[in-house]
């Protein structure tokens, strides 16, 4: 079993930035990737960002150029620097991990992110 948790969220003004990280731990070696998921008030939960243990990355059209995933591989933790939030961004953020299969291992249990205008 893997368990992931959250933390970093919060309320912040359009314009600012706030840091989200994720810790995982358990059965970690299942995991190659990680990734961050949001899930806004009457929508679908949609891709933000992932990152492979190589270091590659992908993200969302929505947020390149303002968000940074990066990750500590030896303490399996990850983190979402988000630059420039917009009020579009407020969301509940979640954290994932993904097998070499591409499924996800499970999710945390999410953190509020809130950008007021």
């Amino acid at each position: 079993q893997v368990q992931l948790v959250e933390s970093g969220g919060g309320l912040v003004q359009a314009g600012g930035s706030l840091r989200l990280s994720c810790a995982a731990s358990g059965r970690t070696s299942s995991i190659i990737a990680m990734g961050w998921y949001r899930q806004a008030p009457g929508k679908e939960r949609e891709f933000v960002a992932r990152i492979r243990w190589s270091g590659d990355t992908t993200y969302a059209d929505s947020v390149k150029g303002r968000f940074t995933i990066s990750r500590e591989k030896v303490r399996t933790m990850v983190y979402l620097q988000m630059n420039t939030l917009k009020p579009a961004d407020t969301a509940v953020y979640y954290c994932t991990g993904h097998d070499p299969a591409g499924r996800h291992v499970t999710w945390g249990q999410g953190t509020q992110v809130t950008v007021s205008s």
